[in-house]
């Protein structure tokens, strides 16, 4: 496999890997929580390595998801007390394990370089160069591999849960009434995001890991009312982005995640302008009550 094509493979994987938990992300208003969990990994990654001493061990991963999923939990107990609203408990999380991330990194590990412009915005590229051999014979690059199982992972877990999903995020009441513990129905949402937030970190970083999860979703949400539209609009629009910010970047001399963060960006804003964003507000409503009836149609199998 040539170098060009793994890199073009691994970033429409990377993107559709993040895309599929998006969908749900998005519809939960929970979108700044990938944020957050982005921010937070790092602590997980140090105590990863403390352990194993290993860059490429899976405890990194197992630690940065625990870390993310840390965020969720520590989110919720603050939202809880009533004290504080809106996404202020997220402010208060994920900068506080993001700073102990970096202490520990000054503390422990100072001979180790972190290259800023590798965590903001990662580089496929880099992760492409190493290769996965059988038998003598280069098959892609290693990352590839990760994310095809990652992308499996997500479309598992959401295949299994679709029904709990579909029923805590739209009638959280009716879901907690008729026995499917949506709270923990959002939790593993969240920590399937965590795990893909953390695999897809070195591709695109910290910021850009967020574009891929909620852009494309974002995206999808307006021009589609039903979910599994949703969700295989949001797939092939970040297939379609992965290639286009490909070919951005290989024009411009950038890195590829930039590019599909910016085609991303310009393809949200072309149809919201041809949507006419605000007259969707009118039938928000009707719309809403749609979905609680859906949810509850869709549980008890009608």
């Amino acid at each position: 496999m040539s170098f060009a094509i793994g890199v073009l493979l691994l970033a429409v994987v990377t993107a559709m890997a993040c895309a599929l938990p998006g969908v749900f992300v998005v519809v939960r208003g929970q979108a700044m929580l990938v944020d957050a969990i982005s921010h937070a990994i790092l602590p997980g990654i140090v105590v990863g390595f403390a352990l194993t001493g290993d860059m490429q061990s899976p405890a990194l991963v197992v630690g940065a998801a625990l870390a993310g999923l840390l965020v969720v939990l520590g989110t919720e107990a603050i939202a809880r007390t009533g004290l504080i609203t809106g996404d202020a408990p997220q402010g208060l999380v994920f900068p506080a394990l993001f700073s102990a991330g970096v202490l520990m990194v000054s503390a422990s590990f100072g001979d180790i370089h972190l290259d800023t412009h590798a965590v903001l915005v990662g580089d496929l590229n880099l992760v492409a160069f190493e290769q996965l051999e059988v038998a003598g014979l280069e098959i892609g690059p290693k990352y590839l591999y990760v994310m095809l199982a990652l992308l499996a992972l997500n479309s598992v877990v959401i295949g299994v849960m679709y029904r709990r999903l579909v029923a805590a995020t739209f009638d959280p009441e009716f879901a907690r009434v008729a026995g499917l513990a949506p709270q923990r129905v959002g939790l593993a949402l969240m920590f399937c995001v965590a795990v893909t937030v953390t695999g897809a970190f070195n591709a695109a970083g910290a910021i850009l890991v967020v574009a891929l999860v909620v852009v494309p979703a974002a995206t999808a949400r307006l021009v589609a009312d039903r979910l599994p539209a949703m969700i295989a609009i949001a797939l092939a629009v970040a297939g379609v982005g992965a290639v286009a910010g490909f070919g951005i970047a290989y024009v411009v001399d950038a890195p590829t995640s930039a590019g599909m963060a910016v085609f991303y960006g310009l393809l949200f804003a072309a149809t919201l302008a041809a949507r006419g964003g605000p007259r969707r507000r009118r039938t928000s409503n009707v719309r809403r009550g749609e979905r609680h009836q859906s949810a509850r149609n869709l549980v008890s199998g009608s």
